[in-house]
């Protein structure tokens, strides 16, 4: 598969609610843009899930974090390490994802939390922090029919129990997806 060279970050936040998380690795594999992640991330999505999901195990997270990692052969970003010491954010403890996305050239990071990640500081790399609604809706506004085949994909993986459409697209909404639901939503006979 053929990937752009437009390389989007996906911040532990974003990949720590599964149907988010999947809906992102399905339209990592679209070929639109690359999905980046780095060994950190997993960390630290896996660690708070595990604190607020006592039913899952560290196996299981593990699996999931493994199987993302082969869905995507090059999404785990390596060798940022000695870039985080020179980097300034309002969180240190955010630092390593702004490295990761120097690292291999990100444009975008993937957040729920922008204001972790100022314009200010992420200017001078090229980079800007996006919540996953807009940048779903930016790649909607690219290639409609890439982010609706992703969503088809993922609601077809939904076999316990089957998910409607109708369901599928309320659980978007509640992963904060508000306008790229509103767009999914007139595609609703197709997913």
């Amino acid at each position: 598969m053929r990937h752009s060279p437009f390389t989007a970050v996906y911040d532990a936040c974003v990949l720590y609610p599964a149907p988010l998380r999947d809906f992102l690795m399905w339209l990592g594999l679209s070929g639109r843009f690359r999905a980046r992640w780095s060994a950190q991330i997993h960390d630290e999505w896996k660690r708070n899930l595990l604190i607020n999901r006592p039913d899952l195990s560290v196996e299981q997270l593990n699996r999931t974090s493994d199987l993302m990692d082969s869905a995507i052969p090059d999404g785990v970003v390596e060798g940022y390490q000695d870039l985080i010491e020179g980097l300034q954010l309002p969180d240190k403890d955010d630092r390593h994802v702004l490295a990761a996305a120097i690292r291999c050239n990100a444009s975008v990071i993937v957040t729920f939390n922008q204001k972790d990640f100022p314009a200010d500081a992420l200017r001078t790399f090229g980079i800007e922090a996006q919540h996953p609604d807009v940048f779903i809706g930016d790649l909607l506004d690219l290639d409609t029919a890439s982010v609706v085949t992703a969503a088809q994909r993922q609601r077809a993986t939904l076999k316990k129990p089957p998910m409607d459409a109708e369901h599928y697209l309320e659980i978007l909404l509640k992963q904060g997806l508000v306008h790229s639901t509103k767009v999914l939503n007139g595609y609703k006979a197709l997913l």
